[in-house]
């Protein structure tokens, strides 16, 4: 942020719905949240009035990292007048709902590329090691009482930091289809063993390896101070505002408000980064693919060295440098 602000930016990074220091919204129990209030346009209706109320008509750049990406690249596909341009940092735009399209009389739709298949699940519980999608157990009711006691809770984001960086021993590799096969290629952060919750998934996977590597390289770009910050905000709120946004995503009813959008592409330039040690970029078969064919100014993908997941936190001078790029050509200001 700070060399952003000295090339003439103003600057803003705030806490989505049900994360950090939001407040008044619908923290009820599980069964009883009105999800509605966590839809994904919502969200963008909170990004829109939150400019208007800092006195903006129009965003010059709006950046997402992670989930940050789906308001960053909802913002930019639905008000492309107010949201000039967009960088999405590790989880890739896949483009608008495929609504059934009649030819000839017979309904067509759009072959799924995603995980949402209730079979793909039974097949993932199958495995000779059953598993389960990262995403569908985030969405369970037993997701945040598992991850939010105060009691180790230092520990749990300390090992899930260190696993998702590029010090732990990641190496990506592109899935070439959404089976249980392939998706048991990804680590054990997105395909969890069946059996387990999060924090005894990451447990699990700090071997006496990971942990030394982690010891000895994690102060550099995430050191205690910060990382005391996270654990604060989830003592105070728990997990469960941010996990609601993963029952939306994991229920096609709850989605329905994109279908207006059925079809439209990103129109403003958009720029996609990722950490060469993320594994999020292969969760989806064809993703930089299907962002081209999503975006029609469509910038990248940007590998970043030396980053794994946290791209942002853990190479913060080479991100910013690529973002300014980014802002300078298209704004006109340099041709590479």
């Amino acid at each position: 942020m700070p060399s952003l602000a000295q090339a003439g930016y103003y600057v803003v990074a705030f806490d989505q719905r049900g994360y950090g220091q939001t407040v008044r919204w619908d923290n009820r129990p599980y069964n009883e949240a009105d999800l509605r209030t966590f839809a994904q346009t919502n969200l963008v209706r909170d990004v829109i009035v939150l400019a208007k109320i800092l006195g903006y008509h129009e965003v010059d750049c709006i950046v997402g990292h992670d989930f940050g990406c789906v308001p960053a690249s909802l913002c930019a596909l639905i008000r492309p007048d107010m949201f000039k341009r967009v960088v999405v940092m590790g989880l890739p735009f896949l483009g608008t709902p495929a609504l059934p399209f009649a030819i000839n009389g017979e309904e067509q739709a759009e072959a799924s590329q995603d995980v949402s298949q209730p079979d793909l699940h039974k097949e993932l519980a199958r495995l000779p090691h059953p598993k389960k999608h990262y995403r569908w157990y985030y969405s369970t009711p037993t997701a945040d009482t598992e991850m939010s006691p105060p009691s180790g809770l230092k520990d749990f984001l300390r090992g899930y930091f260190h696993l998702k960086s590029a010090d732990a021993h990641n190496d990506p590799q592109p899935i070439a289809e959404s089976t249980a096969q392939e998706l048991d290629k990804l680590p054990p952060y997105y395909i969890m063993p069946l059996h387990l919750g999060m924090r005894d998934t990451i447990s699990q996977a700090m071997t006496p390896e990971e942990t030394s590597n982690m010891e000895s390289r994690c102060q550099r770009w995430l050191p205690d101070s910060d990382l005391q910050l996270y654990v604060d905000a989830f003592e105070r709120t728990g997990f469960q505002g941010g996990l609601n946004w993963y029952r939306v995503s994991t229920n096609p009813a709850l989605q329905k408000d994109l279908d207006i959008y059925a079809g439209k592409k990103i129109e403003v330039p958009c720029m996609y980064m990722v950490g060469r040690k993320d594994w999020l970029l292969h969760q989806t078969p064809n993703a930089v693919e299907r962002m081209k064919q999503a975006c029609t100014q469509f910038f990248g993908p940007v590998m970043v060295e030396g980053a794994g997941h946290w791209v942002q936190q853990e190479q913060p001078e080479k991100v910013a440098e690529e973002v300014l790029r980014f802002l300078n050509v298209t704004s006109g200001r340099c041709n590479v």
